[in-house]
């Protein structure tokens, strides 16, 4: 059985990862299972080259096949910001609550209380071998400066799919519509003709 590293330590993706691959020949494997891996700087200019950057720089440290994904959130107003820098865009990596906190200002800043939007999600894999196999989703919706919801993580709270937001919808219907299910179930598509 094929040994796939996850590449995040975001339990929410790591959820969303570890159900797509379920019913595949694979042992998911959590990034954190190796403590001494460092991390790889995310230089990349667009979310696929930083999901290489870190398929490549894991599948090398862990000696297993790898998954990673960049994911983020472009906001039309803000000139597709915060784009690749969605979890550092405060300044600080990987904090919800001042991202949102963030992304509320800028909004206000230029007096808006909404813009059009989308998610975008590029993933990864890097077998031990080198081969690589890529996919993209997207999910259109808008910004809102007030939140709504108690699910999901990130800018979910904010991010609205019609009157919804991605927070108040259950795990099955954000997965039907979510940038990183389309991904995921593009990925997995192109991995069920290579594992089976």
């Amino acid at each position: 059985m094929k040994k796939i590293v996850i590449a995040t330590k975001n339990q929410g993706k790591l959820r969303e990862m570890r159900q797509a691959f379920a019913h595949l020949p694979v042992e998911v494997v959590a990034l954190d299972a190796f403590a001494e891996v460092p991390e790889p700087v995310e230089d990349g200019a667009t979310f696929e080259e930083n999901a290489r950057i870190k398929a490549h720089a894991y599948a090398l440290a862990t000696h297993c096949a790898c998954v990673a994904d960049d994911s983020g959130l472009e906001v039309a107003a803000l000139g597709g910001a915060p784009g690749v820098h969605s979890a550092r865009f405060s300044g600080r990596h990987g904090d919800d609550a001042a991202n949102n906190e963030k992304l509320v200002a800028e909004l206000a800043a230029r007096g808006l209380t909404q813009s059009a939007a989308d998610y975008r999600c590029a993933l990864v894999f890097e077998d031990t071998d080198g081969t690589v196999y890529t996919a993209d989703g997207r999910c259109d919706g808008t910004v809102r400066t007030q939140p709504r919801g108690e699910g999901g993580f990130g800018y979910d709270p904010y991010f609205y799919v019609g009157e919804k937001s991605m927070a108040e919808l259950t795990f099955a219907e954000k997965d039907a519509i979510s940038h990183r299910g389309r991904a995921l179930r593009a990925l997995v598509r192109q991995l069920e003709e290579v594992l089976a």
